[in-house]
């Protein structure tokens, strides 16, 4: 038998199912060989999977045959000693439902198999010795998130090297579903917290069509308990969307806002990065222009945190936390249009009841609807992208809330020169507590669109977004 002469990855007919090429090093002694070596195979294309556990079987005759089963973790399978003739089938829903790889495996090679595939092997030689390590701890509540297939199903094909007639095959493998009957596995679930938010209704409607999305609103999990994370059970998710947060900025500067927005926006985002972290959870964090100080036209994701007041600073602080793990997300965006009390609703409202609003003319940046921004999230995910920083904004030229209100205006049949244009310094003597703001809240988006996101026109995504609400007060736009 050759053997690979360096650690190879390769692709199989079933998506994320991976054949690994392991050198072995031989003597007259023997032979070694880096079974599992996670900086190398890493680099080679193997999943980052951070196995917690290992398991041994040892088969002592020829024709054991175990399988098929697929269970919600990842598995990294290897023979010490002996060979197999490993069968792999994609329980997975999908286009690849039912794909079938073989493969005869010695001590060079060894295969990632990712959740949902169902796996088998038959031994070759006596004295086999099977490895596989796995990414989660079995408990009793996994046994049911389990799926089988049928080892001598005919619709899969499998041509075994000893017949299922003469193998050592236990009762339970031969009692197995055909493929036409076995139960797909579903995918690990997403959380999303802080439903009842802007944000958090749009991935409400996304859940309608999605059923990984998994809602928390903050009756479920409030991020200002201090205990709050002891209620948050991870087993079963891939990934947090943190979409809660203290958001007003304003009262963020009063005793009592302050100590809401650095509870909800750092410290219990610190703690919820660190017990994604724990269980292998990716955390994608929802954040905000407030932490620059809007001094640069354009604002890239390497730029320095800068941030004038509490709201800015609380969120920069939630920011570092989640950066602190690897493989999170900190997704930024600005001046958010979504279902709920928004700038955008604000202005309708004023024009239907024919005010005159003065609106600041000396802040600029780009809407975001959280329609899309919750489609660009998701993107992130389904795309693996790296991980990171990323910058998320509407399209078009950046524009100040005085241009944005005359448009709102216009489009609500209302004069725009109703519209009065004012300073921000001028919109702060006005005896409120109001928070600094930055003048510039303008994203360089590049790095999101090289992920493949195709962003929905900014003016499109507006007279959608006031058609509704138009709808909703039975008043037309124009």
């Amino acid at each position: 038998m050759s053997h690979p002469n360096q650690l190879e990855v390769k692709q199989t007919s079933i998506p994320g199912l991976l054949v690994v090429s392991l050198p072995l090093h031989q003597d007259e002694r023997g032979w070694f060989k880096e079974n599992w070596q996670r900086e190398k195979m890493v680099a080679a294309g193997l999943s980052d999977f951070r196995p917690v556990q290992n398991n041994v079987s040892f088969n002592g005759e020829r024709g054991t045959t175990r399988g098929l089963h697929a269970e919600p973790w990842d598995k990294y399978i290897s023979v010490l000693s002996g060979e197999i003739f490993g069968a792999w089938v994609d329980l997975r829903p999908g286009p690849s439902f039912g794909t079938t790889f073989t493969l005869r495996m010695g001590p060079d090679q060894a295969v990632f198999v990712p959740r949902g595939v169902a796996n088998a092997f038959q031994t070759l030689a006596e004295h086999t010795v099977y490895s596989y390590l796995v990414t989660q701890h079995w408990t009793a509540a996994s046994r049911a998130e389990y799926s089988y297939v049928n080892l001598a199903d005919p619709q899969l094909q499998i041509s075994w090297p000893i017949s299922l007639e003469h193998a050592s095959v236990s009762q339970a493998d031969r009692d197995h579903p055909c493929l036409a009957e076995a139960k797909p596995v579903q995918p690990k679930k997403i959380a999303v917290l802080g439903s009842n938010g802007q944000l958090g209704r749009a991935f409400t409607k996304l859940a309608q069509d999605d059923p990984r999305l998994t809602l928390f609103s903050r009756d479920d999990l409030d991020l200002q308990n201090l205990d709050f994370s002891s209620r948050l059970d991870l087993r079963g998710y891939s990934h947090v969307i943190n979409a809660a947060a203290m958001t007003a900025v304003d009262r963020a500067e009063t005793d009592d806002g302050r100590a809401e927005a650095w509870q909800v926006n750092a410290v219990a985002v610190r703690k919820l990065a660190a017990q994604c972290a724990q269980q292998r959870v990716t955390l994608v964090h929802v954040s905000t222009d407030y932490v620059f100080d809007g001094t640069k036209r354009e604002i890239d994701e390497g730029h320095l945190i800068s941030p004038l007041g509490v709201y800015g600073q609380s969120k920069a602080a939630g920011e570092q936390a989640v950066l602190a793990h690897d493989e999170n997300y900190v997704v930024r965006t600005s001046w958010v249009v979504g279902e709920g009390s928004n700038f955008v609703s604000t202005m309708r409202r004023l024009a239907e009841q024919g005010v005159v609003p003065q609106v600041v003319d000396d802040q600029v940046g780009r809407l975001s609807f959280t329609s899309d921004l919750a489609r660009g999230i998701m993107h992130l995910l389904d795309s693996g992208s790296a991980s990171g920083i990323y910058h998320f904004q509407g399209t078009g030229e950046p524009r100040s809330w005085y241009d944005i209100a005359r448009q709102v205006y216009e489009l609500s049949g209302s004069d725009p020169a109703s519209v009065v244009p004012t300073s921000s310094q001028a919109y702060a003597t006005n005896g409120k507590t109001v928070a600094p703001r930055p003048q510039n809240s303008t994203f360089n988006t590049d790095k999101f669109k090289a992920t493949g996101f195709i962003h929905r026109s900014e003016q499109e995504l507006l007279g959608e977004y006031l058609d509704l609400l138009a709808a909703q007060s039975n008043q037309p736009t124009k």
